[in-house]
């Protein structure tokens, strides 16, 4: 792996950190966040969707172009959508 790509590993970790921490300062975007996944899981282009629908509603903003970070956090709530599915 380059320079580079740890760099952007690194980065795109720390990103997820941050997004991470205003998520348990602020528990009801948790709340939200999941509630907001629940609605798009199965659409097409869900994760623009819930990026979107996350965007207007609380304090995360995911740029138009997702980052890493943003992609892992959005692949995060719909594993968390399918496990509470599961379940059921």
């Amino acid at each position: 792996m380059s320079t580079a790509e740890i760099k952007n590993k690194e980065r795109a970790i720390d990103e997820l950190v941050l997004v991470l921490r205003k998520i348990f300062g602020e528990p009801e975007i948790c709340a939200a966040a999941l509630e907001i996944a629940r609605k798009h899981i199965n659409e097409e282009h869900a994760n623009v969707k819930i990026a979107d629908e996350l965007s207007s509603l609380t304090s995360i903003k995911i740029p138009i172009e997702h980052s890493e970070a943003d992609t892992l956090f959005l692949e995060m709530l719909k594993d968390l959508v399918r496990d509470e599915q599961a379940l059921y």
